[in-house]
């Protein structure tokens, strides 16, 4: 049953009540604990719903798309953001990653401090491993961790990159290998024969479970998994036939338990996979009238 609806249901930028508030375009969360975070992507901005008290308030960024300035951070408030896409919270620091996919890089949001900063990735489009300040990333949209590690979904390469959250090491790749590569197929991540090299296409989605990195490959409408001690990239759930999909270009990964909510985005419902016997079912959401929209 769903306990609260935050957003007046038309796109705007409006803190205040849940029915009175607005966001454009939210995507990416992250909770601690009354405390929902959004990454509200075409505002630009990182919202804070209360739950307890129903209220949304912006956190971070100014309202306004930061097109050029990638390599300096500031008071949350007042520096731009720039299409945030996925939040991840990393409690013993009290800081927030965000997957920032209009600067093709991770960021961070120091709670203590409210201030954000570039954490990795130069701002280049492209994919390229090693420290954090030369990576590249493009279009990072999924964020993920085993607590050592954030995996991260970035879609534009269709790879799914490995960054030492501690800020040393080197960022590496599990699969995915450039721009204008991707595809269909099983296998290892960093085979040097492209010819039975894994391939994705535009994943989005990733999470973390039982040490395994788990995948919405969106554009191949399935579900893989990656071990990262091999980089063997393998099927968790297959497409499904044409007149009874089991997904359609999935978006989003949520697991609780040994349960993974996928949000199946152009079947436009949240389906549940059991992570141990693989049955499919779809989450059923009551008590929520449905909001009038006005022209």
């Amino acid at each position: 049953e769903a306990l609260a609806v935050a957003g007046a249901g038309v796109p705007g930028n409006k803190d205040g009540d849940f029915d009175k508030a607005q966001v454009d375009d939210p995507q990416g969360m992250a909770i601690d604990g009354e405390i929902l975070y959004v990454a509200d992507r075409k505002n630009h901005t990182i919202r804070a719903l209360d739950l307890a008290k129903k209220q949304v308030t912006t956190v971070a960024g100014t309202g306004e798309q930061d097109r050029s300035d990638r390599g300096t951070g500031g008071p949350a408030l007042k520096r731009g953001l720039n299409s945030p896409w996925d939040l991840l919270l990393d409690k013993p620091k009290n800081r927030i990653f965000i997957a920032m996919a209009g600067h093709h890089q991770i960021w961070t949001l120091d709670l203590t401090k409210n201030e954000v900063e570039p954490f990795a990735g130069t701002g280049r489009e492209n994919i390229k491993d090693g420290p954090h300040e030369i990576a590249n990333f493009a279009q990072p949209s999924g964020l993920a961790t085993d607590g050592k590690y954030l995996y991260v979904a970035d879609c534009e390469v269709s790879a799914i990159r490995r960054v030492p959250m501690d800020g040393q090491g080197r960022v590496d790749t599990l699969v995915g290998k450039g721009l204008f590569i991707f595809g269909d197929r099983d296998g290892k991540g960093d085979d040097p024969d492209e010819e039975t090299r894994a391939l994705l296409q535009h994943a989005i989605g990733v999470a973390w479970y039982n040490g395994k990195v788990y995948v919405a490959d969106t554009y191949n409408s399935k579900l893989r998994v990656i071990d990262p001690k091999t980089k063997e990239v393998s099927t968790f759930i297959e497409k499904g036939d044409e007149k009874n999909p089991n997904f359609n270009e999935p978006c989003g990964l949520s697991i609780l338990g040994d349960k993974m909510y996928v949000a199946d985005t152009n079947a436009h419902r949240i389906r549940i996979v059991d992570l141990k016997t693989k049955a499919i079912s779809d989450l059923k959401i009551t008590g929520v009238k449905p909001v009038e929209i006005k022209d």
